[in-house]
């Protein structure tokens, strides 16, 4: 008899600054999920076109193509992926999104919104 385990959330996570993609990272891998990074929005359309993720945090701020951009991108190609958006920002500038984690984050706040807007999460 074989016991199905279920698949874990992926989490991509787009953001220039490596100090801020580490502990995103961290905070995500401790919360059970699979982590993959982008340095750029470039980068990320790569990998979603990959793997679809069931959350992407992505940062407004990034080098070459922006994160409103990005966020527009993603909703077209990706429609069923949960986004975050995470900036320094003022949260009445970001894009419409599922969640937002403004810097600085926490732990909590990161469990907050996979709870939230995860539902695959909290089966896990």
């Amino acid at each position: 008899m074989s016991i199905s385990v279920p698949d874990r959330v992926k989490v991509l996570i787009v953001e220039d600054s490596e100090d801020q993609r580490t502990l995103l990272r961290r905070y995500f891998e401790r919360a059970g999920c699979a982590v993959t990074v982008a340095e750029t929005a470039e980068d990320a359309i790569l990998a979603y076109s990959r793997s679809t993720p069931d959350l992407a945090v992505i940062d407004l701020v990034l080098p070459g193509m922006n994160g409103w951009d990005l966020t527009e991108q993603l909703r077209a190609d990706r429609p069923e992926c949960v986004i975050a958006i995470t900036s320094v920002l003022d949260p009445a500038d970001y894009p419409a999104s599922e969640a937002i984690l403004p810097k600085p984050f926490t732990g909590a706040q990161i469990r907050k919104v996979l709870r939230d807007f995860v539902p695959k999460w909290s089966a896990q």
